[in-house]
């Protein structure tokens, strides 16, 4: 996941004291002018290299599949983010120039070099002062998106929707053949669970959606819904599950009125699918399963892998 192995961002006062102290350990090695430009060397490359690793360890932003750009801004506002990590590569830029800028003045006595370089230090630490809100903004964004689920967008994905208690976890944890695992996305306590199958050598994801594709547009917040939205740059097929028993709690009525507004929202194939059809099949659908009994899985699974249609790119031959 492009988000997960980000670094840790560094608070303005650890990169100011880190440089700093390395600053002086440098120093103690030389003395006279050589001290103090060794001094003004080794703060200024420390400042201007770590800010300038708080960027490049960014992904390019407008290289982002658009799935994880739509997560991305539904949780941090990436055009604040983008901001923040343009004014911190500023600040590399301009810790490196008061480096160049302060050494040719330290070619004077050992006196005037120590006084440069102690207005050199003021000014380097003033610098990267003044981006501090812009480094905890880019660590707190850090600290939010490593947590995102771990979805590939190049896979096939099977998104799994319908209203709660109507079967999507347990059909999921059924026919996946790893272990279900499940992640909570920051703005919602509900986990979104991954599971893969394999079919013809090619692994597909199924999607589990609690919290975003089980309820109505209306009734999510504006995170929800942006979240909801990513989804259709994910997913290659969408399955909406129905409960016709009325086990689930909810009336048959708003599941099909769901299921009308996720088939208008995805442009890939949308099946419909009564489960617990043991118990009743008293729905219009395309597919009736009983997940708990079994009944109707390995079709539906060949039918979803079907409406897909997934063919893996083949080397090119001759």
């Amino acid at each position: 996941m492009i988000f997960e192995d980000l670094p840790t961002t560094p608070r303005s006062e650890e990169l100011i004291d880190k440089a700093f102290s390395r600053a002086a350990r440098a120093g103690r090695a030389k003395s006279g002018i050589e001290a103090q430009q060794s001094m003004l060397l080794t703060a200024s490359n420390v400042l201007s290299d770590n800010l300038e690793n708080v960027v490049t360890t960014w992904p390019d932003f407008d290289l982002v599949d658009p799935f994880y750009y739509e997560l991305a801004d539904a949780i941090v506002d990436v055009d604040e983010l983008r901001k923040s990590l343009s004014e911190v590569g500023w600040a590399s830029r301009k810790t490196k120039e008061i480096g160049r800028e302060y050494q040719s003045r330290l070619r004077t006595d050992a006196d005037t070099a120590r006084k440069h370089r102690k207005q050199a230090f003021a000014r380097l630490a003033s610098v990267v002062e003044e981006v501090e809100e812009d480094l905890l903004r880019i660590g707190d964004a850090r600290d939010q998106l490593k947590t995102l689920p771990d979805i590939d967008p190049d896979e096939p994905a099977i998104v799994v929707a319908g209203y709660p208690n109507v079967g999507k976890s347990t059909f999921v944890n059924r026919v996946t053949n790893a272990r279900h695992e499940t992640a909570t996305y920051p703005f919602t306590t509900k986990g979104i669970g991954v599971g893969h199958l394999t079919r013809d050598h090619i692994r597909y994801q199924l999607v589990d959606t609690p919290g975003l594709l089980d309820r109505p547009p209306e009734e999510r917040n504006e995170i929800e819904a942006q979240a909801a939205s990513a989804l259709t740059h994910l997913a290659d097929c969408v399955l909406v599950f129905i409960d016709a028993s009325g086990e689930c709690g909810y009336p048959l009525d708003a599941q099909l009125a769901l299921y009308d507004e996720i088939e208008s929202r995805f442009d890939v194939p949308v099946l419909s699918v009564c489960n617990k059809a043991d118990r009743s099949r008293d729905v219009e659908a395309d597919y009736y399963v009983s997940v708990t009994e079994g009944e109707g899985v390995e079709e539906l699974l060949e039918a979803a892998v079907d409406a897909i249609g997934y063919e893996p790119e083949l080397p090119f031959e001759g």
